[in-house]
């Protein structure tokens, strides 16, 4: 058993899934091969709304995870729900972004939750949480704690134990932008609570011993916004989950998005250009399919819905395990990213695109053709970004891709340049900043 001990406090574990378990579920079991034993600390009850089974296979026999019961205010907001619905049962999440065309009652849940619930809904496990933790950490000897958020009200329960032991080395991990999220103005936060926001925000910032995110714009905004340095950590890919992957063509072209689909990754510039494409071109419209696998909002699903042309190309799969989406890339033909609907389209790229490149397969990617992930793209020579606007270059890359898979007989795929996004290697970076 390593004798160094490291405590990470996260919301999200599994059997939670999607991409934001998945950064310190990677980070946790590579961690003993370094010499350090993790501890895990997360609600033993928690909110959340996509559940993957088979991300358990990952956490290693070393970490030791430890739950605290948490309270949410989910219940009373569902109750409210059904009763102004008319009996109707309809859950709602106060921490969602709702489509554009919502509910009044979604409108207050949205307010309520950016305007009272300071940072965020899970702040009623803050206090719990460091009476319990204050102890722990004294008795099992550990002295280096890591906060991720979102939610930031991890990050408040980092400040809370850091005051109550200024010897604690403390690393904040921000997977997203906090004062700077994209979707603030869209939950109508108040100037008040802005500026409640932006105060909690410079406190961790000040008081962690070492400041973490994941793309280099978010670094040089976090920089600007606490006059520090920050340390870059991107997310990565698990050589592991890629043993078994059978690569096959399949008979139809198929493009593939995987993940969440809502306003801040709007398909619908290059749903535009696929259109035409099929219209103009007899063989891509013969053999081109379009699936979807994750969460779609139903605005997207609409549209689609509402384009007869589309009906025999497009499919909307749902959630799926993460077993299911590795299986699912080995008979891809060109996988799909989407930037479109971002604040920041050029400083961000999501956690699949570092699987995407992984798995050799094509990558288009409709976002800035200088931004940070179409240099990622660039780098590992596994994809092409194009502009959402460029109908042209769009339609050109499509085309592109689609004779090359017609003219092979077998799957198109590239082994680029990866190797520094490997989940093992980037434990090995956030290992030198544990002591």
């Amino acid at each position: 058993m390593p004798e160094k001990r490291v405590l990470i406090i996260t919301y999200y574990w599994p059997p939670s899934g999607g991409s934001g378990v998945q950064r310190w579920l990677k980070f946790v079991k590579y961690l003993p091969s370094f010499g350090w034993q993790p501890y895990v600390f997360t609600p033993e009850n928690p909110s959340f709304d996509i559940k993957d089974e088979s991300l358990l296979n990952d956490v290693p026999a070393e970490a030791e995870v430890i739950k605290l019961p948490i309270w949410e205010p989910y219940r009373i907001f569902n109750w409210l729900n059904s009763h102004v619905s008319g009996g109707a049962k309809q859950n709602v999440s106060v921490d969602s972004i709702a489509p554009n065309k919502r509910t009044f009652f979604q409108r207050i849940s949205g307010w309520i939750r950016a305007n009272l619930f300071i940072p965020d809904p899970r702040i009623f496990w803050i206090r719990p949480s460091v009476n319990f933790l204050h102890d722990f950490l004294i008795e099992r000897k550990i002295t280096t704690i890591i906060t991720t958020g979102p939610p930031h009200s991890m990050h408040l329960i980092g400040l809370r134990l850091k005051r109550k032991n200024p010897a604690l080395h403390w690393i904040a991990d921000f997977r997203d932008p906090w004062t700077e999220w994209g979707l603030w103005e869209k939950l109508g936060v108040g100037s008040w609570a802005m500026q409640r926001h932006k105060k909690l925000e410079q406190k961790v910032l000040n008081a962690a011993d070492v400041v973490v995110s994941v793309t280099p714009h978010y670094i040089k905004r976090f920089e600007a916004l606490s006059g520090r340095l920050a340390v870059l950590l991107t997310n990565g890919f698990d050589e592991d989950d890629f043993i078994n992957i059978n690569y096959s063509k399949p008979k139809k072209f198929t493009i593939r998005h995987i993940g969440i689909v809502n306003e801040q990754r709007d398909p619908v510039p290059f749903m535009e250009a696929f259109q035409q494409l099929l219209t103009e071109h007899a063989e891509f419209k013969e053999h081109a399919i379009i699936e979807f696998v994750g969460e779609v909002y139903q605005p997207f699903k609409d549209y689609v819905h509402n384009r007869t042309s589309l009906h025999n190309h497009v499919r909307f799969t749902g959630n799926v395990s993460h077993q299911k989406v590795m299986e699912c890339y080995g008979n891809t033909s060109l996988l799909l990213l989407i930037l479109t609907g971002y604040r920041d389209p050029h400083g961000f790229f999501p956690g699949k695109l570092f699987e995407y490149i992984a798995t050799g397969v094509p990558v288009l990617g409709i976002g800035p053709v200088a931004g940070d992930a179409a240099t990622v793209l660039q780098q590992a020579g596994t994809g092409v970004m194009a502009e959402s606007n460029d109908v042209a270059g769009i339609k050109t890359s499509l085309l592109k891709y689609f004779m090359e898979w017609k003219s092979n007989p077998n799957l198109i795929v590239t082994k680029g340049n990866v190797a520094a996004y490997s989940r093992k290697v980037i434990t090995e970076r956030l290992v030198s900043y544990l002591k």
